[in-house]
């Protein structure tokens, strides 16, 4: 086999609590996560060639500055594997979105190259290469919701999450996480809160009731666009709703699948024509 099709998941966090800064700069983070049917359609074609990459979506660094190229790069070299390999990257997900786009790429391209070479890597090691290109790669490698904790590699899973029917709203706006950690100010977060982990029971109103988000206040004191998508949902009948990650994606929890499908269509009038990305998914 020389070619592989893969299919790259967005992700959604239901729960964003920042811990601290770490020495590193970085943070410790406590979250649950959990992948939805929204996927970039990777090709992987292994060649006589040299590693390379192309992306039908402008802007998309092709080299070397890509994370789904790095990823390649680390796998082949840890398994001392010379061959050529050109990654094709059709993207579906919004990029700068909060929804994990670039880390599901990187993991995808090593459970891909994995598989075409026989798994030479087992789950952890594929999690520690991850780790080396981004904190939420590891999850993308890991099955299943999770609680993640550090950086984002600590992961456990969460087992009586119900399907979740979900739409996503995007105002067409990219945004820094780095930025958005910048203009946190820690002393205003919520001192760390007993959450009833493991104990979703397979219920909807459970999860409502824990969707928390650290990151959620600054965003929207600094994109006006978000807020307005958070009100689109709250209007179209959302029975939850929640910024994921740092933004610019909001999504909304909805209790059945005509009630879901009846808020699409009524979002789809209320955003009109433009650079807005909206769809209907479920966790996976």
């Amino acid at each position: 086999m020389n070619t592989l099709q893969l299919l790259s998941p967005a992700k959604i966090n239901l729960y964003l609590k920042v811990i601290g800064k770490r020495p590193d700069d970085y943070h410790d983070l406590h979250m649950i996560m959990t992948k939805v049917s929204l996927f970039d359609n990777i090709t992987l074609t292994f060649n006589n060639k040299e590693l390379s990459l192309s992306c039908d979506k402008p802007g998309v660094p092709l080299g070397e500055d890509n994370i789904a190229w790095k990823a390649a790069s680390i796998f082949m070299t840890e398994k001392k594997i010379q061959t050529g390999l050109h990654i094709d990257i059709k993207k579906r997900i919004p990029m700068g979105g909060g929804l994990g786009g670039g880390s599901s790429n990187a993991a995808s391209v090593l459970m891909g190259i994995n598989t075409l070479f026989g798994c030479p890597a087992g789950r952890d090691e594929l999690m520690e290469m991850g780790l080396k290109l981004g904190a939420d790669v590891p999850f993308f490698i890991f099955k299943g919701a999770a609680i993640a904790e550090g950086v984002g590699e600590k992961l456990r899973p969460v087992k009586d999450l119900p399907r979740l029917r979900v739409v996503l709203l995007n105002p067409g706006i990219e945004i820094s996480t780095a930025s958005i950690f910048r203009k946190l100010n820690l002393r205003l977060t919520k001192s760390a809160e007993s959450l009833s982990i493991n104990c979703f029971n397979f219920s909807l109103s459970r999860v409502i009731d824990n969707l928390y988000n650290d990151l959620e206040k600054v965003t929207l004191q600094s994109y006006p666009q978000v807020a307005r998508a958070r009100d689109i949902l709250l209007n179209n009948g959302a029975a939850g709703v929640l910024m994921s990650g740092s933004g610019s994606t909001v999504f909304g929890l909805y209790k059945d699948d005509i009630t879901a499908e009846n808020a699409l269509s009524g979002i789809n009038k209320d955003i009109g024509s433009g650079c807005w990305f909206v769809c209907l998914v479920h966790s996976i």
